[in-house]
């Protein structure tokens, strides 16, 4: 799958509203993408999250149905939350476990096997909190091939994650991780260097 153009872009979602309007109160989304994403959610309800943990495949179908882009022997399971399917990109072998969530008001690229776990978060946008109209910012994020957030962890907007990095158990990244390095606190700080999987070694799915 082709690479995005810049994975660091921002976007700026903020609806203009009448002077006399409270830019806190105001949607950030336009009302199409606000209706797609309540039908999503009604579609995740009803056939996503109550669906048997082995059947994957049936849960790539729904979020190819509402535009994700999905490789071969994906594994998401019926806990895990998509914010926005239409702006998820993933390769082969992907993993998103129960309780974890990708946040994407912007698209997020995982590369091959790629592995989201228990309730880890991806954070995909925040607030101008030094512009009064409190505008959200959203950011292109990737995680690259073999990288592992481990269970509760939190990876930041526009926090950029290396091939084969790892951020560990509960830890919060706030800048990008090199490729094939482990990170782990809060904020995220680097420990050691992970051995280079060779693509000879590479794991089937």
């Amino acid at each position: 799958m082709d690479a995005m153009a810049n994975p660091r872009e921002r976007a700026k979602h903020n609806i203009v509203g009448s002077a006399e309007e409270n830019p806190y109160h105001r949607p950030s989304f336009s009302l199409r993408n606000r209706f797609a994403r309540l039908f999503w959610q009604i579609v995740c309800l009803l056939f996503y999250r109550f669906s048997p943990r082995p059947f994957h495949a049936w849960r790539i179908l729904l979020l190819r149905l509402f535009g994700a882009k999905m490789g071969p022997g994906c594994h998401f399971y019926p806990g895990g939350r998509v914010w926005a399917p239409w702006n998820l990109v993933c390769e082969d072998c992907c993993t998103l476990a129960d309780g974890a969530e990708i946040y994407n008001p912007s698209p997020i690229y995982l590369e091959s096997h790629c592995t989201i776990s228990q309730q880890a978060y991806i954070c995909g946008a925040t607030h101008d909190y030094d512009d009064p109209g409190f505008p959200m910012i959203s950011y292109s994020m990737r995680l690259g091939a073999y990288s592992w957030i481990c269970a509760r962890a939190s990876v930041a907007p526009g926090v950029q994650v290396g091939a084969g990095a790892v951020l560990g158990l509960g830890s919060v990244a706030t800048r990008d991780l090199e490729p094939w390095f482990v990170y782990s606190g809060v904020p995220a700080a680097k420990l050691k260097q992970r051995q280079i999987f060779d693509d000879a070694d590479h794991m089937r799915c």
